[in-house]
């Protein structure tokens, strides 16, 4: 049995991908920061990612056969404040993990961020240019090239996503869907564009890309792009919900503190081309957002934090 070690467990992408995993067959370890897990099927340990000699010494302890580094500073405005913080979660540890992982053989994913870029284009392609905009972008950027240059092996990948999370309140899935639920009246924005993957689909591929022991950076997205305010519509309409309570407004109308990438859409070819298949779209993953809400996904997440 394969042992997968994966760091940011408690966050949306982590703690989805540790549950797929261990279902998929695997034997997960999950690390955490700054909020620990309870309750958790898996086993799972706090790891200070700002201590460099405690990160060396967990890592020796794991033993894992394999890494998916999901950990990450990814709040953009608390980036933005904690600059230093940011950069030694995303830049430093990234660094820091794809060098001891290359030097144990591992594979290893690390997770990355379409805010590499500058939205001024759109429908970008792994060797287009970044051009980060803040301080999380940035960050991001720096995690892209240190692992790159620890471990040329490793696979990274660029992703955005939404999805059920342990706190209920991560994504911009949730934030809609809360929202519309409790009847509140809120934005979307008409201008800014993304290819959101849901969490669940995003974690199959990761899983498939770690199988095929992939490298180099690949664009793990939804093969489609849509604005903010389009995919508020859409999630109300799944969830037959009140779509008139989204206001459609501009982003740059918009009272965001920090500054922000508009056109995000991205080009997911040479993943598709990798993998031998499509990539599911905005549709599938909002039908597969429900059916997990039905199924009892999100109650089981919130549980492992409470």
């Amino acid at each position: 049995m394969t042992r997968l070690l994966i760091t940011g467990a408690s966050g949306m992408l982590g703690a989805n991908l540790a549950l797929l995993a261990q279902q998929s067959g695997f034997e997960v370890l999950g690390w955490t920061n700054s909020r620990s897990l309870v309750n958790a099927p898996f086993a799972s340990s706090p790891v200070d990612f700002a201590d460099r000699l405690a990160l060396a010494r967990a890592f020796e302890h794991a033993q894992a056969d394999a890494l998916i580094n999901c950990a990450a500073q990814a709040n953009v405005d608390a980036a933005e404040q904690h600059p230093e913080h940011a950069f030694r979660v995303n830049a430093d540890a990234a660094g820091d993990l794809a060098r001891m992982a290359h030097e144990a053989n591992l594979p290893m994913i690390h997770i990355s961020s379409d805010a590499v870029f500058d939205g001024v284009s759109g429908n970008y392609l792994e060797t287009a240019v970044p051009n980060p905009l803040n301080t999380y972008a940035k960050s991001k950027l720096a995690g892209e090239q240190a692992v790159a240059q620890e471990n040329p092996t490793a696979a990274i990948a660029r992703v955005v996503f939404y999805g059920w999370s342990p706190t209920g309140t991560r994504s911009l899935a949730e934030f809609f869907y809360n929202n519309l639920k409790a009847g509140k009246h809120v934005n979307g924005f008409l201008d800014m564009f993304f290819s959101p993957l849901y969490v669940n689909h995003l974690a199959e591929v990761l899983l498939e890309m770690l199988q095929k022991r992939l490298s180099g950076v690949y664009h793990v997205f939804a093969p489609e792009s849509l604005s903010k305010y389009d995919f508020g519509v859409r999630l109300a309409q799944e969830f037959g919900l009140d779509a008139s309570l989204i206001q459609p407004i501009s982003a740059r109308d918009s009272d965001l503190p920090t500054r922000r990438s508009l056109n995000l859409s991205m080009n997911t070819n040479k993943l598709q081309a990798a993998l031998g298949k499509s990539l599911p779209g905005v549709s599938e993953g909002l039908s597969a957002l429900h059916a997990d809400f039905d199924s009892g996904l999100r109650m089981k997440l919130l549980s492992l934090t409470s």
